[in-house]
């Protein structure tokens, strides 16, 4: 048997390929969905839009209980790089903090639990970024708010945000890119998650915050 310090395989540290593991099974953790069958005795995925996360969260159990579901996907993806990536690996650097971070998005869009079909993973990202430089949320935070205020569309909001990562790595004063290619990734990842809320907004469809979405329950591709 392999030696747990090295992955002949995958040339993968094996504490760090533990920690990645770790990290994205957390995050296939379906709070959104969990609550709702707990409070409600329903499955979310058969409610509003489908979605299991947050945002759908509140269209079916109200908004304190959505912002719950939102703080619970955040958690994932700050446990990840704030505990189990120090806990598993040894003096972990910046890429294997975005590592953990990326595979517990990953895992929140691609939930094993759920046959790997889950939510955009914006939560989870901020969670994640967030323990790496609080300020990089901040600032993308900053814009979903001026977008939201602005438009009341949540996916725009949420696709800005996804861009604004990677500008505001960009801007942090630190040599090491890991951050901004783990943004970079992460904004693409946005963008080609929330291509039906894009090809909606265009069309004029697409449901403003406030207003459940004017397709059919169970359409994963709205918020």
């Amino acid at each position: 048997m392999a030696p747990l310090s090295l992955i002949p395989q995958t040339g993968i540290p094996g504490p760090l390929l533990l920690a990645v593991l770790a990290s994205y099974l957390l995050g296939s953790v379906p709070f959104g969905l969990l609550l709702t069958r707990a409070l409600k005795g329903e499955d979310l995925r058969q409610l509003g839009s489908g979605n299991i996360g947050a945002t759908n969260t509140m269209r079916a159990l109200g908004r304190g209980w959505g912002l719950v579901s939102f703080a619970l996907d955040c958690a994932k993806g700050w446990v990840s790089v704030d505990v189990i990536a120090p806990a598993l690996v040894m003096a972990a650097g910046d890429s294997q903090l975005v590592m953990c971070g990326a595979a517990a998005v990953l895992g929140h869009c691609f939930p094993v639990y759920l046959g790997f079909k889950g939510g955009k993973g914006v939560a989870t990202a901020c969670g994640a970024i967030a323990a790496i430089d609080p300020l990089v949320v901040l600032t993308a935070g900053l814009i979903w708010v001026f977008t939201i205020r602005l438009t009341r569309y949540v996916g725009l909001a949420s696709i800005l945000m996804g861009i604004g990562f990677p500008v505001a790595a960009w801007l942090r004063p630190s040599n090491d890119t890991s951050l901004l290619v783990g943004c970079t990734l992460l904004a693409l990842l946005v963008l080609v998650r929330h291509r039906q809320n894009i090809s909606r907004m265009l069309q004029g469809t697409e449901p403003r915050a406030g207003q459940g979405p004017k397709e059919s329950p169970g359409d994963p591709n709205h918020e």
